[in-house]
């Protein structure tokens, strides 16, 4: 890019930026750190192509007199994790409902072709579930209780282990975001299969009610959070495939720290979908209604916080 072209698009940022150094302007100290960041990487990227450049010298001193005025006005409110759920990561999260729409579709696109491939190949259920799994539910569907599966470990045993491997297939699908977006696609994919094909074994059983009433306890948040992990893995690809006017390695820590937020703030979500698998799911005697009416309040709630909240929130 020309010198007099980067000038051009990032004039106006910088000269916020100064008004803000010499009290012209008032931000807040959170959009000061983050402006902070998109000049030291301007600076990087000037001393690269035009390093003995008015426009380097100039980035170099607004960049070396921003420092103490960040650290000095920079305070970390008491309710910071507070803020975080209820503000700072909505408010960033709007940004970023393209990339979850992409993880969704993907998703269910794949959930469809595993019913439909469950559906024309007998062995494909076994392939994708496992000989043990699928041996063990038919024993259990002989014996009356199909979904004996949730109740042979104990709550608390299971609410662990359960909840540990939902967060590894999530930092799965956003670590291996870093193979350029390619990486988290495959975990949908492969997830999505193994849900479609799965569905379709109980289906083909006349059990298709039964098991969604269930399993649909744990898995409306369990399966939504993932596909939220796999949204983070695209942001996190995206930093590197399209790294605008910035380096690939500084659109690469920035698209990170995004990502990492997202991850973040599915947490109490896992908790949440591993406490109904452990505690809940095993109650396979309560109500429809009950069922269905925890079923609703989770897909609910996802959907509010991810979606409806960061724009109304966004509008606001």
């Amino acid at each position: 890019m020309r010198e007099a072209s980067f000038v051009k698009r990032n004039k106006n940022k910088w000269l916020l930026f100064e008004n803000v150094l010499d009290n012209k302007e008032q931000i807040s100290p959170d959009k000061l750190s983050d402006l902070y960041v998109e000049i030291t990487d301007d600076l990087s990227y000037a001393k690269t192509f035009y390093p003995q450049s008015n426009t380097a010298k100039y980035l170099n001193s607004i960049a070396s007199k921003a420092h103490q005025k960040i650290y000095k006005t920079k305070k970390e409110s008491k309710n910071r994790l507070v803020n975080f759920f209820k503000f700072e990561f909505p408010l960033e999260f709007v940004k970023y409902h393209k990339q979850l729409l992409i993880a969704f579709t993907t998703f269910l696109f794949f959930a469809i072709v595993g019913a439909y491939s469950a559906a024309n190949d007998g062995d494909f259920v076994r392939l994708m579930l496992g000989d043990n799994y699928v041996n063990m539910t038919l024993e259990n569907i002989e014996k009356g209780d199909p979904m004996a599966v949730y109740k042979k470990m104990g709550e608390s045993n299971m609410f662990i282990q359960i909840t540990l491997n939902n967060i590894k297939v999530a930092m799965m699908a956003f670590v291996f975001g870093m193979l350029f977006s390619v990486g988290t696609l495959y975990i949908m994919m492969q997830n999505g299969i193994m849900l479609g094909s799965f569905l379709y074994f109980f289906y083909e059983k006349d059990l298709l009610w039964e098991s969604s009433r269930t399993i649909w306890i744990h898995g409306t948040i369990e399966i939504s959070v993932i596909i939220i992990a796999g949204c983070a893995g695209l942001v996190l690809g995206n930093g590197l495939l399209f790294p605008k006017t910035y380096t690939r390695l500084a659109s690469f820590k920035q698209s990170f720290k995004a990502g990492l937020k997202i991850m973040v703030s599915t947490i109490p979500f896992f908790i949440v979908a591993g406490f109904l698998e452990g505690f809940v799911t095993r109650h396979t005697e309560m109500p429809d209604w009950l069922a269905i009416f925890i079923i609703l309040i989770s897909f609910i709630t996802i959907l509010y916080y991810y979606v409806i909240y960061p724009i109304k929130l966004t509008k606001q």
